[in-house]
């Protein structure tokens, strides 16, 4: 059972940046690839129908860290404060963003809220880098600095890559001019997800000395586990559903 609900985590994590590391990526090319209205309207309507269910990932990853390993989320969140701050305010300005770009019209309405859908997703893949690093480190020392810089670097060129793919794959031949399988999609996933995978693996023994006793572990079995084949059967529902669109299809005005 201890091994089970660390690899329920370490998926969960894996996911999370497999998944909404695509979004975050589109968030931060924004400026770069829309140039104009109507390419920053395509270009977020792509990404818009994939957020919520990828950020249902977040929320579960969140859910096991506080049930299974109760002894380390409270050093985990106190020793990354300055950088858990930032990544709720990232994540509520980037969703803000989303939600009320289209809300009222007017150029500067829309730019303003452009610039934190991109500035939030910025803020995401850079905190979470840098809490990699720290968490890689110990949890000793500050959180904020060179190395974790460093991190936060790696982990937004990855992210930017992923979301760079996943528009050539959802829009083909449209804002990257470029065509992209899904067997690259797959792949760029796999490059977003690298950087938690590697930690994932080294802290392996850490996440097992620390897990919940199996009395509390049989009880989160019995309560989530069923719930699981659900939220993998929405989320292979919205990919399969939300797939590559032609240069014709009409863009959603609900965002």
């Amino acid at each position: 059972m201890d091994i089970l609900w660390t690899g329920v985590f370490a998926l969960l994590l894996i996911g999370y940046f497999a998944l909404e590391g695509s979004g975050i990526g589109v968030g931060m090319l924004l400026p770069v690839l829309g140039r104009t209205q109507p390419d920053r309207d395509r270009v977020v309507a792509a990404m818009a129908p994939f957020v919520l269910a990828n950020e249902v990932w977040l929320v579960a990853v969140a859910g096991v860290l506080f049930g299974v390993f109760p002894s380390i989320e409270g050093e985990v969140l106190s020793s990354l404060y300055p950088l858990v701050v930032t990544l709720l305010v990232s994540w509520i300005l980037r969703d803000a963003g989303l939600w009320f770009r289209r809300r009222l019209d007017g150029h500067a309405w829309r730019a303003g809220w452009d610039w934190m859908i991109c500035l939030g997703s910025y803020g995401l893949a850079l905190s979470w880098g840098m809490a990699l690093v720290a968490m890689a480190g110990g949890l000793s020392g500050s959180p904020i600095g060179l190395p974790g810089l460093g991190g936060g670097l790696v982990v937004a060129a990855a992210f930017a890559f992923h979301g760079w793919t996943f528009l050539s794959w959802r829009l083909p031949g449209q804002v990257t001019g470029a065509s992209r399988t899904g067997g690259a999609l797959l792949a760029s996933a796999g490059v977003a997800a690298l950087p938690v995978a590697v930690l994932l693996a080294v802290l392996a023994p850490w996440l097992l000395e620390h897990i919940a006793p199996s009395g509390t572990l049989n009880v989160l079995s019995v309560m989530i586990l069923p719930f699981a084949p659900l939220m993998l059967g929405a989320q292979v529902w919205v990919w399969r559903t939300f797939g590559p669109r032609r240069a014709a299809d009409r863009v959603p005005s609900f965002f």
